[in-house]
């Protein structure tokens, strides 16, 4: 694919609707309480149905215990189960299964799921004494969690180190069992890395629940988008997700094994793997903050209004980020989804190593249907990049309207349509050019 041709056409795309929404949409439509259309009342029983979450919640655990039987007793090298379930069916499964079915992680996190077990027992009941998780928290100690993971898998001495994975299996449980016994389940809905990051992206799911009625409706995701919560920290998590892909696709380009290499070099005295762990950690520390700080200046960069309402716009405008990390996720890991995941399943069917085919799936090979055609997988990459600064553009074009006053609902905007044009350039760069 001209890469010239790429960028080109991208920044044309982002300007055509950005002076199309500026024309032609000149009043709100979405709106999360907008009823949608309701399913059959059967679904909504279904779904909240006791004896159905604790199956689903028993089988998660089941999982669970079965991945960390291959994390302690199986080979403890790259074909180990655990690795590909926490890099690819985790990370990057969870996205698309949040996308589709909404928020699922509420249902399938073991942390929860062993809490609520050991909360039923009258001896830890009277032990826990919980307390008011403090409300200026908000989703910061998510952030923190999604940095640790990125981390791990981005700067860290050994990703695929098999001790430093347990190790922070580990310390997330750790974390969200001493959170939980002293905050309660607020805990885990605020900070927990994988509850947050599915209850975000579940803001683009078709599936939602009424606000009135409490069923589960189906309806635009539009509509759905700007229902997230604005708390303190969102934007952090927002950032360290989008940040962190494109860091992701940075770090991979030779412009940077360039620059790596020499200042290994230089820093001859240190061992060459600590150095590098820590150039990765600056970069991905300032790709994080380049993100926070532009989205944060663009969202307040309007005279229209008072500066304690400017302040806020940050949080109000930060839905719109959502498209822009979807598709960068996908852009950048579907072919690991979709192949790599293979490899996940394949391990999981043989968790120690021993010849085992528990689930049948020993006769079949990775089918690499996307490395195979380079250019369709290309094609695909840009699609989800422009695709999610689209949307992203006509989101917050949409709340802007509500939050400017007229005549300066558009002049308001324009500094967040060069930030969104700089992040598809330097997506797009990254992914290709680079």
């Amino acid at each position: 694919m001209p890469f010239g041709y790429v960028l080109v056409g991208a920044a044309w795309v982002l300007t055509f609707t950005f002076a199309l929404v500026a024309l032609a949409w000149r009043r709100p439509r979405f709106d999360p309480r907008k009823p949608g259309h309701p399913l059959p009342q059967v679904v909504t029983r279904m779904v909240d149905s006791r004896p159905l979450r604790a199956i689903v919640a028993g089988l998660a655990l089941v999982f669970t215990a079965w991945v960390v039987m291959a994390g302690l007793f199986g080979p403890q090298n790259a074909s180990n189960a655990l690795p590909q379930v926490f890099y690819v069916l985790l990370w990057v499964g969870l996205v698309a299964v949040s996308l589709i079915l909404g928020p699922v992680w509420r249902v399938l996190s073991p942390a929860r799921t062993l809490y609520r077990l050991a909360y039923r027992m009258p001896a830890v009941r009277r032990a826990i004494v919980p307390l008011r998780y403090p409300p200026d928290w908000g989703y910061r100690p998510a952030a923190v969690g999604l940095f640790a993971f990125v981390w791990m898998e981005l700067a860290s001495l050994d990703s695929a180190s098999m001790p430093m994975i347990k190790i922070w299996v580990l310390l997330y449980f750790c974390v969200m069992f001493t959170g939980a016994g002293v905050c309660g389940d607020l805990w885990l809905a605020r900070a927990d890395p994988f509850e947050v990051y599915s209850a975000v992206v579940s803001r683009l799911s078709p599936f939602r629940r009424d606000l009135t009625t409490g069923t589960i409706v189906i309806g635009n995701p539009m509509d759905h988008l700007p229902s997230l919560p604005v708390r303190p920290g969102v934007v952090a998590v927002l950032s360290v997700l989008f940040g962190s892909t494109v860091f992701d696709s940075f770090s991979a380009s030779a412009d940077w094994r360039n620059f790596a290499d020499r200042l290994s070099a230089a820093a001859s005295a240190v061992p060459v793997q600590v150095a590098s762990s820590v150039l990765r950690t600056i970069g991905l520390i300032v790709f994080i903050t380049v993100v926070a700080v532009t989205f944060s200046l663009a969202a307040r960069a309007t005279r229209a209004v008072d500066r304690d309402a400017r302040r806020s716009f940050p949080g109000q405008l930060a839905h719109s980020l959502i498209p822009i990390v979807v598709g960068y996720v996908f852009a950048h890991y579907l072919s690991f989804l979709v192949e790599r995941g293979q490899q996940a399943v394949f391990a999981l069917g043989d968790p120690l190593g021993r010849g085992w085919n528990v689930l049948g799936l020993a006769h079949l090979h990775v089918a690499y249907v996307l490395s195979l055609h380079p250019k369709v997988l290309a094609t695909i990459k840009v699609l989800f990049v422009v695709t999610g600064h689209v949307v992203a553009v006509i989101a917050a074009h949409d709340k802007a309207l509500r939050l400017l006053p007229a005549g300066r609902q558009v002049t308001g905007q324009l500094a967040m349509m060069l930030v969104m044009v700089g992040y598809t350039f330097t997506g797009l760069y990254l992914l290709f050019g680079g």
